[in-house]
């Protein structure tokens, strides 16, 4: 009887020496719940990448043959040691991002601890991670490069047209019409009324009208029609005014300037459509240029010039007026043609060459989206294809 006694204490104490948390093999003992280290295998944590940091990264694996927790509480330490639970997960293999006030620079710990009926066994062995900042997406590396193409390309054109090349610009015919409408107003000997929408001077399309109002005021100055614009902006008023008196300067025809013409209505934007349209009717001008930020007003305001019988050149980049436009104006010049029209006009150098690059810069994209949306279906069948798609998805992406 005590030879068979001394092979059963051995084994005990193997067996209970392989249930501690020393060992991670938890199957010779079944009677005790598995510590951290059994449960979890891997638990990794890093900084996240790619961020503007306050982010570190972790995953962790779950063995697959010991019993599973309730649950698993994760916690993390910072300088002062002191162990926090910020999440209680499924027991499952995942992972997680934790931005929970993580400051740069500083260590901060991180372990799991298994959770059975309410109560957590031995946490697993805890792993460290230090949150930085990334100057470079690395995702972006592509689209990086060809932005900085683009740019040369167009600094390219820039020096182009200071040279005297002369660069090719498609016509636009509501801009090319700008002088015969300017001329017809002079010929019937009726004002021209130029609207520069409703918006105020901190929105793009107003910056572009001003731009375009200065080509128009000195045409009137040169063919000396009366220009009068009715502004919806306190601050657009006070603007114009001095566009339209620098181009009366520049032709040299100060004397033609009327500062009373280029005035203000109201904020108001049913009120200033209302203003405006009396105008029409009364001063029955022979040309109106629309050309800024339109909305409900613009159908009102395109009527009721079509009614007194004037050319009408409109211009806006809201979609949604654009159509209202095209159906009651002569000419319409639609979303981008807009903020083309200074250098359209002016024919600077340095405009028309910027407004080449983007051309250019414009047709690039457009070929990288056909290409790459015939190599993407080609590849289905066809591997080479497929990388072709690969490579351009990876150039452009931005993650």
């Amino acid at each position: 009887m005590g030879k068979l006694l001394v092979p059963l204490i051995i084994l005990s104490g193997l067996a209970w020496a392989q249930c501690s948390c020393g060992g991670h093999d938890s199957r010779l003992c079944e009677c005790l719940e598995p510590c951290g280290d059994c449960v979890i295998t891997s638990l990794i944590a890093e900084d996240a990448p790619n961020d503007a940091g306050g982010g570190v990264n972790l995953s962790w694996i779950v063995a697959e043959d010991v019993e599973l927790p309730d649950s698993l509480m994760l916690e993390r330490a910072g300088a002062d040691g002191e162990w926090i639970a910020i999440a209680f997960l499924t027991p499952l293999s995942g992972s997680r991002t934790d931005s929970q006030g993580l400051t740069d620079g500083e260590t901060y710990s991180y372990r799991i601890i298994p959770m059975y009926g309410g109560s957590g066994t031995e946490p697993s062995e805890a792993v460290t991670a230090v949150p930085q900042k990334q100057w470079i997406h690395s995702g972006r590396i592509g689209m990086l490069v060809i932005l900085v193409l683009v740019c040369l390309v167009i600094l390219f054109f820039i020096e182009q047209g200071k040279k005297g090349k002369e660069l090719y610009i498609r016509r636009i015919a509501g801009l090319t019409a700008v002088e015969d409408a300017v001329g017809r107003a002079t010929e019937m000997g009726r004002p021209v009324l130029y609207i520069p929408g409703i918006m105020d001077m901190d929105d793009i399309q107003t910056i572009a009208s001003m731009v375009i109002l200065g080509r128009v005021a000195m045409k009137t100055a040169e063919y000396g029609s009366p220009l009068m614009v009715p502004t919806c902006r306190s601050v657009v008023m006070s603007v114009a005014q001095e566009v339209v008196k620098e181009s009366y300067i520049q032709v040299g025809r100060p004397d033609a300037y009327v500062r009373d013409n280029v005035n203000y209505i109201t904020d108001d934007q049913f009120g200033y459509a209302a203003g405006v349209d009396g105008i029409m009717v009364r001063e029955k001008p022979a040309a109106i240029f629309m050309l800024g930020t339109f909305y409900a007003e613009s159908l009102i305001l395109a009527e009721t010039g079509r009614s007194v019988g004037a050319i009408q050149i409109a211009g806006t980049a809201m979609p949604s007026q654009i159509p209202f436009f095209v159906a009651a104006c002569d000419y319409t010049l639609i979303g981008e043609e807009l903020f083309a029209a200074s250098a359209y006009l002016s024919k600077e150098p340095r405009l028309l060459g910027s407004l080449r690059g983007q051309d250019v810069a414009k047709l690039f994209f457009m070929t990288v989206i056909v290409l790459g949306v015939l190599s993407a279906t080609i590849g289905q069948g066809w591997e080479p294809a497929a990388k072709v798609a690969d490579f351009l998805r990876t150039i452009t992406a931005v993650e």
